[in-house]
């Protein structure tokens, strides 16, 4: 058995931090940090993950206000303990070039598409650590229908409870006021 990278051994017994994730040689592209815990992808994109997304970030940085960043590949500092990679976020500050990680503070929506491989995280994990965050919106991007289907799962931060509540289900048309106004062609994200 080969000796395992020294990144994949946490520096702490409280596991890495947030500033860890800059200092990880010949780690995987995609490493988030999760409660202490590195999460990385091995398994190759998905086609219709990456059009999914490609298209949700022309779309959003089309009809984004002027001032607001719409950036995707780059993880979002939580906390100390959590900084994970949205597939697309809009952020009101811009970063420097070769900053890494945004500012929850800074984030007024954070998007996820879910793939096979993270659907309990982004189902679960994320929304909770994105609420806590207080990150406002958040939606979620499901396939339906064996893959035929997209649906936008959009939700607003509950200030009182510290949790989303759902907005609605976008299949055809996702026209929404917050947290700028938007109106998508959902069923052509992925074409």
């Amino acid at each position: 058995m080969t000796e395992l990278p020294g990144w994949m051994r946490p520096p702490r017994p409280e596991g890495w931090l947030a500033e860890d994730l800059d200092n990880l040689p010949d780690a995987p592209r995609h490493t988030e940090l999760i409660d202490g815990a590195l999460v990385f992808m091995m398994s190759p994109q998905r086609r219709r993950h990456s059009s999914i997304v490609f298209s949700l970030r022309t779309d959003l940085t089309r009809q984004a206000p002027e001032g607001a960043v719409v950036d995707s590949e780059m993880t979002v500092r939580l906390d100390k303990y959590n900084r994970p990679e949205p597939d697309v976020i809009v952020s009101t500050a811009s970063i420097a070039g070769d900053a890494t990680w945004y500012e929850a503070k800074d984030i007024i929506l954070a998007v996820e598409v879910v793939s096979p491989e993270s659907v309990h995280r982004d189902r679960t994990v994320k929304p909770h650590k994105y609420a806590e965050a207080g990150i406002r919106h958040f939606w979620r991007v499901e396939t339906e229908d064996g893959d035929a289907s997209t649906a936008i799962h959009v939700y607003e931060l509950d200030d009182l409870t510290r949790t989303y509540v759902p907005i609605g289900i976008f299949r055809d048309t996702l026209k929404v006021d917050l947290p700028f106004p938007i109106e998508l062609d959902v069923q052509s994200l992925y074409g």
